[in-house]
This record gives structure tokens, C-alpha cells and sequence, in this order.
């Protein structure tokens, strides 16, 4: 576009005002004036008749144009010129060498498609393996990285090295109940280890060091039967002589298991008088209901259904630990609440196991300290109510005894059989702290079978008393 002369470069750009050179551009005098058209554009616009209450008639749409005849407009043809009809090759006719070698149409080939058929066949075909998307894709093999050459001394830098990570600690292996035993006699047995070293290191044997051996195994809770027999049997054929002080622990070994072997016996359970009534006594804290859950496990596993009677009613900790022992067992558990009558619960306990054709029913009692007479009356009073309903029941009670309690043992042995007919032992509380002497005392004294110790509070920490293992555990001595 040029620009024409008098005009501003904004009226020389407007559209309207563009021309071609065929149309000439409009004079000064031609030109609408300024003022009319901003006074056209001032003018307002009437929208009245948006006002008006009436509808706006509608105009019917003319279609008419649809019906007239559209004359075919006729193609122009264009005549190749004489300089292009010059420059084309020149081509042949088609013969018929041209078509050797294409194979001829089969009949129907070449037709519509609408005179035959569709052709579904291919979906009779089996379809190729679907690809699993789920595979996880291969990671690209990277090579490994040439090894760093080392770095010279003065260098002034080092490389951080990343910390090795230490491998998973295999799980310990299960110490055995002999080596648990040894554990929890450990201290008696060290005791007397030293005390023998002190004592018969290179000294011979005579009446004094007779005596001082005697008063150690005394101190030992060992109970003086034990320790004078130890003591003769020490001085036969080597009186005045020096002794080792292996051979003495080997003496001591053999002596000890002499004393306990006989009242080493399994628990015997008569189960043509169903169900067996085991009572649990014993004073506070000798382990009563853990004793018992431990047990019922040991029955259970051999096969015997067990019901546990909770008869500590006077601690509501007793009875919800009992409840758990029993659901670890799968042992049913007759309780009632706090307070209520434990002669009563026992008689309603062997009734239920009746009932559910238990062949074993155990029954726990409050601990009770044997200086209390009206709490070991109640004791009596089970008794006599269980041998209402069953003569021989009890048929069997069992006393918990702490071996960390050492001579006080003795007395409660006494006083729970003479209220309760004890006929059985179970030691507890072997645990590193233990004085395990005091058994043997007991088992001189009042020859009662012992049938169980614990070493632990796990539900296999319950194991046959062994006189053997007991005895070469005190001694220190190796077993054979």
C-alpha cells in the first residue's frame, strides 16, 4: 500500500480507505465530513421495542430458493499448447507381452464387494499371545566400574567409605534344661567350690578340717543329716592323708544323688477315679498359678483334657492369670468373683469337670503363711468339702516351694502336710539365686516325692526333677 498525500499514517493504514490503482482515491471535497459521522455515531439507538408488551410477529423463512433449477455450470477446457505437445514423451500403446507374467483374475475377482459375501473367517483363527504387562521389565546390565587406583599419601583428601552393614544375628540356640539347671544352682555351687578349694588346698585331712567341712555344707542348707554322712563317707581310708579338692566334689555329687534319687518319681495321675484332683499349695509367692498353667501345658500336650479351678479368690490378678493360662491350654476355668467362698468354688469346679469329662482337674488355693491359723482352717475346710463329694479327693497336693528361701523351707513343708496331707513337691524359682540345697535337706528329712523343678517362667520351664542332673549341678562336677 502507498501512502497518498495529506493523510495521516493511521487513515493511510485503514481498510477503507485502501484502493486499487483501477479505482482512484476519493477528493477532499467527496470525503464524508468528520463532524456528520461522530454526530451519526452520538445517535442513540431505539430499543423500544423490547418495551412492548405485544410479541414481535414471527416472519416466515422463504425456502423458496431450495426449488429453483441450478443450471450446471459448464467446465472450461484448456488446450495443451503446441511448446508442451513438443516436450511430452512419446508413449506406446499397451500390447499384450506387457501382461506376461500377472497371474489372471480369479472368476468373482474384481467384483463389487456387494455382489458376494463377507469373508469372517479370521475370526475363527487363534490369536496370537497376549504379552504379560505385569512383567516387571529386565534391568539393563550394568558393567561394573574398573577398580579406583589408590590414592598417594600426600594427598591432602581421602574418600568416605560407607559403613559395612552388619549381617542379621542368627537366633541364639535353646540352652538346655541341664545347662538352665547348672545356671540357676549356680550360686550354691560356687559357694561350695570355693569353700572346698579354700579349704583342702594342701592341707590333710583331720578332725578339724572334718569339721570346717561340715560346717560349710551346713551353711549350704545341705541340713545336718546330709552333712555328717558327706562327712563320714570323706574320711574313710583317707584320714590324715591330702585330698583334691575334685574328689571331694566328686564325693559330694555321689552323696547328694543318693539322697534325692528316691524321691526323684514322676507324678502318677489314677484315672479310673475321674477326673484326678491335683491341689496347689503354698505360701505367697512361691509361684503357685504359674506352676499350675505350666502344668496343665504338660498334660494337654500327653493327650489328657484338664479343667483349672481358680480358688485364689482373694487376688483378682490370680484369677486373670489363671484365665490366661487356661486359654493357652485350651483348659476350660471355673471362677467367680473376688471374695467368694473357695470351698464352695472347688466343689462346684469338680462338678463341672464331671461334667465336661475332664480327666485331670487342677485347683489353685490363696497363698497363706504357715504361721496363720485361720487361713490354713480354710485350707482344712477344702479338703473336707472335695472329700464329700469324692472320698480320696485330693488325690493329689502339691506344695510350691521358693528355693531362694533357704531354711524357712523346712517349716512350711512340715506345717502344709500336717494341715493338708502333701504328698508331693515341686521346686521353683531356680533362677540364678537360688539355694538348692535346701532340697536336699527337705528330701532327708520328710522323704516326699519331688516331681517337678522350674528354672523360668516360659510355659517349657517346667521339667521332671532329676536327681543326677540336680546333684552334679550343686557339686559342680561334670556330668557322665
Amino acid at each position: 500500500m502507498r501512502e497518498q498525500p495529506g493523510l495521516t499514517p493511521a487513515e493511510a493504514g485503514s481498510p477503507a480507505l485502501e484502493r486499487t490503482e483501477a479505482e482512484p482515491w476519493p477528493t477532499a471535497e467527496e470525503r464524508p465530513d468528520q463532524e456528520a459521522i461522530e454526530e451519526d455515531d452520538e445517535k442513540e439507538v431505539d430499543f423500544s421495542f423490547l418495551e412492548s408488551p405485544e410479541p414481535l410477529p414471527e416472519t416466515p423463512a422463504d425456502f423458496s430458493f431450495l426449488d429453483e433449477r441450478v443450471e450446471p455450470v459448464e467446465t472450461a477446457t484448456r488446450e495443451p499448447s503446441p511448446e508442451a505437445e513438443e516436450a511430452a514423451p512419446d508413449v506406446e500403446p499397451a500390447t499384450e507381452d506387457d501382461h506376461i507374467g500377472v497371474e489372471p483374475t480369479e472368476p468373482g475377482e474384481g467384483e463389487d464387494l456387494d455382489d458376494r459375501g463377507a469373508d469372517f473367517s479370521w475370526l475363527e483363527e487363534d490369536l496370537p499371545p497376549e504379552e504379560d504387562e505385569r512383567a516387571e521389565p529386565v534391568a539393563p546390565v550394568v558393567p561394573a566400574a574398573p577398580p579406583r587406583a589408590p590414592l598417594p599419601g600426600d594427598a591432602g583428601f581421602r574418600l568416605r567409605e560407607k559403613p559395612a552393614i552388619p549381617a542379621p544375628d542368627a537366633p541364639l540356640p535353646r540352652v538346655s534344661f541341664v545347662e538352665r539347671l547348672r545356671q540357676g544352682l549356680s550360686r550354691s555351687s560356687n559357694q561350695l567350690s570355693g569353700s572346698i578349694t579354700a579349704l583342702f588346698t594342701k592341707r590333710k585331712l583331720d578332725e578339724d578340717t572334718l569339721q570346717d567341712f561340715e560346717d560349710i555344707l551346713i551353711q549350704a542348707d545341705l541340713g545336718v543329716e546330709t552333712a555328717m554322712r558327706i562327712t563320714d563317707r570323706l574320711s574313710e581310708g583317707r584320714f590324715g592323708k591330702e585330698i583334691a579338692g575334685a574328689e571331694v566334689r566328686r564325693i559330694l555329687a555321689e552323696e547328694i544323688e543318693k539322697t534325692l534319687d528316691p524321691v526323684a518319681q514322676p507324678l502318677e495321675l489314677d484315672l479310673e477315679k475321674k477326673p484326678h484332683v491335683i491341689l496347689v499349695v503354698g505360701v505367697n509367692g512361691t509361684g503357685k498359678t504359674t506352676t499350675i498353667g505350666k502344668l496343665a501345658a504338660k498334660l494337654t500336650r500327653g493327650g489328657l483334657k484338664v479343667t483349672l479351678c481358680a480358688g485364689d479368690t482373694f487376688r483378682a490378678a490370680a484369677v486373670e492369670q489363671l484365665k490366661i493360662w487356661g486359654e493357652r491350654t485350651g483348659s476350660e476355668v471355673v471362677a467367680k468373683q473376688i471374695g467368694a467362698d473357695a470351698a464352695g468354688l472347688a466343689f462346684e469346679a469338680y462338678d463341672r469337670a464331671v461334667e465336661n469329662d475332664s480327666d485331670v482337674l487342677i485347683i489353685d488355693t490363696a497363698g497363706r503363711l504357715q504361721n496363720k491359723a485361720e487361713l490354713m482352717a480354710e485350707l482344712e475346710k477344702i479338703n473336707r468339702v472335695l472329700s464329700k463329694r469324692e472320698p480320696d479327693a485330693p488325690h493329689t497336693v502339691l506344695q510350691t516351694l521358693d528355693a531362694t528361701t533357704g531354711q524357712n523351707a523346712l517349716n512350711q513343708v512340715e506345717i502344709f502336710r500336717n494341715v493338708s496331707g502333701v504328698n508331693g513337691l515341686v521346686m521353683t524359682k531356680l533362677d540364678g539365686t537360688a539355694r538348692g540345697g535346701i532340697l536336699v535337706a527337705i528330701a532327708a528329712k520328710h522323704r516326699l516325692p519331688v516331681y517337678f523343678v522350674g528354672v523360668g517362667e516360659g510355659i517349657d520351664d517346667l521339667e521332671p526333677f532329676k536327681a543326677k542332673d540336680f546333684a552334679s549341678a550343686i557339686a559342680g562336677t561334670p556330668l557322665n
